[in-house]
């Protein structure tokens, strides 16, 4: 396999710096984000149109997400994801793309948005953006084009498309969950039912990118093919199949979980529907009993 182009892969015996490692501007700007949140939906609440109390457990959602935002791009494992291990890169795409924008959602209440999608266009974007059909298609697409060997090795070599393909990417993760957990109802464009099949169908289209990682009988990257052997944990084969095999199991796990709370969503929906449709009902029966009495 031809390592030449990563000759300018961050040399893999070089030792990160502790900035490197553990990214301290990230970490500054999300406790900016999460602790404007925090004042948002709680102390200043009252400042938005229609605001409704947060729970506490979307709260808490939030800043999960917060931290595997973190975890993923702040920490050592987007280092040594980076320059050593395609297992650990692959766990970090899986928080990054997966767990994370889910996590957000989840917490963002609909009241705190809606003032940054008032004009026309911001609304025509959203819904073009929010369409169900393209997320699928974006998210997929851009995941299968990212692990094409070529298109990655030229990634990792340079800093600037690496930053932009990723910006692209992550806005495409966002895009793909966003009808799942929807946090806005005027963009909600799928009944319960349509949405896990959605979550379905997509864990149908991430399967073969995931398939042909972990059955490759050659290492697909010569970047981290490069790596020494005597950095490795794992031969670089097996290195690369664990990292398939990490990002499906995310997978399953994350899709799972969508599929539950959505199930569990409609449920109770459904649920609440019948109990005031039978209150409904008796009084309806005891107005007439009374009509009648009398």
């Amino acid at each position: 396999m031809d390592t030449s182009a990563v000759a300018t892969h961050a040399g893999h015996a070089a030792e990160g710096s502790f900035a490197q490692m553990w990214s301290p501007g990230l970490l500054v700007l999300l406790l900016v984000a999460g602790t404007l949140y925090s004042l948002a939906v709680n102390g200043w609440r009252h400042r938005f149109a229609d605001s409704e109390p947060v729970e506490t457990k979307h709260q808490l959602y939030f800043w999960l997400g917060i931290l595997s935002w973190y975890i993923a791009e702040g920490s050592p494992l987007a280092y040594y994801g980076h320059h050593y291990y395609f297992s650990l890169h692959m766990l970090q795409q899986s928080i990054l793309y997966l767990v994370m924008p889910p996590l957000l959602l989840i917490g963002l209440p609909g009241w705190l948005l809606r003032p940054a999608l008032q004009g026309i266009w911001a609304k025509r974007f959203m819904r073009f953006m929010t369409n169900p059909i393209l997320a699928l298609f974006m998210f997929n697409f851009i995941f299968s084009v990212y692990h094409i060997p070529f298109i990655m090795d030229t990634l990792m070599a340079n800093t600037v498309l690496l930053a932009a393909y990723r910006a692209v990417f992550l806005i495409a993760a966002f895009q793909l969950w966003f009808p799942v957990f929807c946090p806005l109802p005027e963009y909600s464009q799928m009944s319960e039912l349509k949405r896990m099949a959605y979550i379905f169908l997509n864990g149908v289209l991430l399967t073969p990118a995931c398939a042909l990682i972990i059955f490759a009988k050659a290492p697909m990257y010569a970047m981290y093919a490069a790596v020494p052997e005597s950095m490795l944990i794992l031969p670089m084969l097996d290195d690369q199949s664990l990292g398939g095999v990490i990002m499906k199991i995310v997978q399953e796990i994350v899709y799972g979980f969508a599929l539950g709370y959505t199930f569990f969503r409609w449920y109770r929906r459904e649920r609440k529907r019948d109990e005031e449709e039978d209150l409904g009902s008796e009084g309806f029966l005891q107005t007439n009993g009374h009509a009648n009495g009398a």
